[in-house]
């Protein structure tokens, strides 16, 4: 997404506002939310909600209360109660909205208190802050090297910094319990600060840095998913994928969350198709299911003993089948019902060639370019022979 403070080249490619985060519109940040009631007018006698909807670095939100009744609009820069000292982050959306946002996060928020919004962030403010996120990228360089000495089994993602300069959140990975009451000590001394360890599954960690995921637009859990439902590998198979895990995984290791968006669809088109387990009973022998195209209704069958040779019928003919099986009778061969079906494409199919646009290189002129020029070097040369006789003659 981009807004009205991002500059473009001379050819209009978008250079983009460089404000990493900062953005004073707030449309190029992850996890937005459209206020769509910021225009509406509040009842006459009705006080506005006095909690409010803040952001922190990559997408992290937290509610906060306006018990000072501060004019906060989605955009300010304010600071917030934090443990210990305080926090800084943006507003990001407030009024009744906000209410539908914390019934969402409900469950997260019953173990938490709502803490108190302090004031607008001054200019002091602000600067500190900006000092600190500067720190972030070295401080988390600095750490890995301190990690890899001490030989502990994690992988340290991200490193978050209060907004007053003088705690750190460190955000890690790791498969098997990690004894970090050493880190935590170097980590302090080092780089004298309090230090919070928090650990993360590797849906949160991509979801946190962010990416381009396979289809080349950026990943669905850092920009608009907001919960991490398990996807499982049956998913897959009623999609008639093929059991690669590379190929089904994302960037965070574990299967593409993608996955469960079309898998209503794609059970719905499959309950008037048959069971593939079950085999078609012919008089040529008994023909095994092979693959199927689900949204055309198109099965592919081939006998047991030429399995090379595949026949396509469609979803009403294999039905077909199978009734008479059940009424004890074979069908007579797969071949008569693909030809059917041959029979009824090729009918179709007579007035798909109308106009004769179906060619894509209708319109490529024939390159004779090369021909030419060969035949005018050889011609000049049968020429330059010719006229060195003549003179040799004379």
């Amino acid at each position: 997404m981009s807004c009205t403070s991002c500059s473009s080249s001379i050819d209009g490619l978008p250079l983009g506002c460089k404000n990493n985060g900062a953005c004073a519109s707030g449309s190029c940040d992850k996890m937005n939310v459209f206020d769509w009631l910021a225009n509406m007018s509040i009842p006459n006698g009705q006080k506005p909600f006095d909690i409010v909807e803040v952001r922190f670095k990559n997408g992290r939100k937290g509610f906060f209360k306006n018990s000072k009744e501060l004019q906060l609009c989605i955009g300010d820069v304010i600071a917030v109660e934090a443990s210990p000292g305080h926090d800084i982050g943006v507003v990001s959306l407030t009024g009744e909205l906000v209410k539908i946002q914390m019934r969402k996060k409900e469950s997260l928020m019953r173990n938490e208190e709502v803490r108190q919004v302090y004031r607008k962030a001054n200019e002091k403010d602000i600067e500190i802050w900006t000092v600190a996120r500067n720190k972030e990228k070295e401080v988390q360089r600095k750490s890995r090297l301190i990690i890899s000495r001490l030989g502990l089994k994690m992988k340290l993602s991200d490193v978050e910094y209060q907004g007053d300069g003088n705690k750190a959140t460190f955000y890690y990975t790791a498969d098997e319990r990690v004894d970090f009451r050493q880190l935590i000590r170097e980590l302090a001394g080092t780089f004298s600060l309090r230090v919070e360890m928090k650990q993360v599954g590797l849906r949160q960690e991509a979801s946190r840095l962010g990416g381009i995921g396979s289809c080349g637009r950026e990943l669905c859990c850092s920009t608009w998913l907001t919960d991490f439902r398990s996807v499982s590998t049956s998913a897959a198979r009623y999609q008639q994928l093929s059991l690669n895990p590379q190929k089904l995984a994302g960037q965070c290791g574990k299967l593409k969350c993608c996955l469960n968006y079309e898998l209503d669809s794609y059970m719905d088109a499959l309950k008037t198709i048959p069971k593939t387990n079950i085999w078609l009973q012919t008089e040529k022998g008994p023909a095994i299911f092979q693959k199927m195209d689900i949204f055309m209704g198109w099965m592919w069958y081939a006998y047991k003993e030429n399995p090379v040779t595949w026949h396509k019928l469609t979803v009403n003919q294999t039905n077909q089948i199978i009734q008479l099986n059940k009424k004890n009778t074979k069908a007579t061969s797969l071949e008569e019902y693909a030809l059917e079906l041959e029979f009824e494409v090729t009918e179709t199919s007579n007035f798909a060639d109308v106009v004769g646009q179906d060619s894509l290189t209708r319109f490529d002129k024939p390159k004779f370019k090369r021909k030419r020029k060969k035949n005018n070097k050889r011609n000049f040369k049968d020429n330059r022979k010719n006229l060195q006789k003549k003179n040799k003659s004379e």
